[in-house]
């Protein structure tokens, strides 16, 4: 997409001008005579560069400046000022009114492209970060509101799906109760049914903290990781050695979310397809962030990996460890980072950065 230019100058030839010499850039011009014309322009369709004479009749360039910085619809539009006036008085009139560089009249044509190119180029770099920033905060919310969503659902599962089933569980002891000593085989059966409603209950009760960990809001990140890895363990039968520094700093409750959730990726991906015996993780603290890695002793991935994930990596089964492309991109919405260290044979660690402040 081309960038739009809009020229201001009273003085057609010099309109002219600054067209001719702009062809060869690519790029869509707009001409103005006027502050109050230069104004509705950018209003109408805010350009890319503004390029602004001074000196001229009704509203000066450094009012039409000033009201371009006030807008909030084109206040950040860059603004090149073009005048004959080259006394330092002009030049500190011109930044104070929110100009961003000048060029003197008569100005140097391969000056004026060069200027005008690393404008631009700055102005899309900025724009390139504004986009990433709404990117990211937009990204933070919908986890947060997918978050909400979980913890609501798994206070629904415990308050009333896990009262329900109690109530059952008491229902059948009491039935149970009331029968005779001849009816040997109905107590069979809710015996049975009994063990069935505890098998439930107790999956009920995983699927809530895998929803949302009530852990992590009761006794914090460390002690919830470690609970995590100690059930996890419990239930899998894959040693799982947990670890963690004193006294780390603390996090927002999104950033303990986010690990919490790294950690059951990784140590799921660990059981699913390392063929791991062993695992490690540990909680940790650098100078300005927290560090959670966890390394097992399996095969690893079939290509040596190192560093940050730039594409999707595939694993020995030939499948894409996508879950890991979504925890890095969780990661960078809180400014943190994830690196995989992995040789065929020799295991993998994968380790989370998250900063203390974001």
């Amino acid at each position: 997409m081309n960038n739009r230019i809009l020229v201001v100058d009273d003085d057609p030839m010099a309109r002219e001008e600054l067209k001719t010499v702009l062809e060869g850039e690519s790029c869509y011009l707009d001409l103005a005579s006027s502050g109050p014309a230069a104004l509705e322009k950018a209003l109408s369709i805010p350009p890319d560069l503004i390029l602004l004479d001074v000196m001229m009749p009704g509203m000066s360039g450094f009012e039409v400046c000033r009201q371009i910085r006030a807008n909030p619809i084109i206040e950040e539009v860059p603004i090149v000022i073009l005048t004959s006036l080259n006394d330092k008085e002009s030049y500190l009139r011109g930044f104070e009114a929110g100009a961003d560089d000048f060029l003197t009249k008569p100005f140097n044509h391969h000056e004026l492209h060069a200027r005008v190119r690393s404008i631009l180029r700055l102005n899309r770099y900025r724009r390139l970060l504004e986009g990433r920033a709404l990117i990211r905060e937009l990204t933070n919310k919908v986890i947060t509101a997918h978050e909400e969503e979980r913890r609501h659902i798994a206070q629904e599962i415990h308050d009333e799906l896990g009262q329900s089933l109690t109530m059952i569980g008491i229902g059948l002891n009491l039935l149970t109760d009331d029968l005779v000593e001849t009816q040997e085989s109905a107590r069979t059966r809710i015996a049975d049914m009994q063990s069935i409603l505890q098998k439930t209950i107790s999956r009920m009760r995983l699927l809530g903290q895998d929803l949302r960990p009530p852990a992590l809001d009761m006794v914090g990140l460390a002690p919830a990781l470690e609970g995590h890895c100690r059930e996890f363990s419990q239930r899998t039968g894959l040693p799982v050695l947990f670890r963690a520094s004193p006294e780390i700093p603390s996090l927002s409750e999104a950033c303990n979310i986010a690990l919490y959730r790294f950690l059951q990726e990784t140590l799921t991906n660990a059981v699913r397809y390392s063929g791991a015996s062993q695992v490690w993780v540990k909680l940790s603290a650098d100078k300005d962030s927290c560090v959670l890695s966890v390394r097992d002793d399996g095969k690893g991935f079939p290509q040596p990996v190192h560093g940050e994930l730039t594409d999707p990596i595939k694993r020995q089964d030939g499948s894409s460890a996508l879950g890991l492309w979504g925890l890095q991109e969780r990661l960078e919405t809180f400014f943190g980072r994830l690196e995989i260290n992995s040789k065929p044979g020799e295991g993998a660690v994968v380790t989370a950065w998250l900063p203390f402040r974001t």
